[in-house]
């Protein structure tokens, strides 16, 4: 069973800031709308990872992260592919790109906040 570490990067809180500060400022790569009409934004993003490359689209509304997909990476599909995963599953739980890291898959972990920060102040 995978421990999870502190709350990651400083770097993240910048990100969280700009959520938090006025919405997401991100370039937009697609727009919907939900139920009720509002505007969606669904950014893109990228992070170094332990291999390489993480690739994120990230859906948000009024501040709040409703989706994360993981376009590519090239982690080890049985520890980081599997803390991509659980990583994207605790975002879209909490609404917040504020996640714990996972233990043993640290530098993918830090891969994935890159890239989320990135997407959500409109660095692909």
């Amino acid at each position: 069973m995978m421990k999870k570490m502190p709350r990651l990067l400083a770097a993240v809180l910048a990100g969280a800031a700009a959520v938090g500060c006025g919405g997401l400022r991100g370039t937009v790569s697609g727009e919907a709308r939900d139920n009720e009409g509002r505007p969606e934004s669904r950014h893109l993003g990228w992070g170094n990872g332990y291999r390489g490359p993480i690739h994120v689209r990230v859906l948000a509304e009024d501040g709040i992260i409703l989706d994360v997909e993981v376009l590519s990476h090239r982690e080890d599909p049985f520890v980081g592919g599997e803390a991509l995963r659980e990583l994207a599953d605790q975002v879209i739980e909490t609404g917040s790109p504020l996640v714990d890291a996972v233990s043993g898959a640290t530098e993918t972990s830090a891969g994935f906040q890159e890239a989320l920060e990135n997407a959500l102040n409109g660095r692909h």
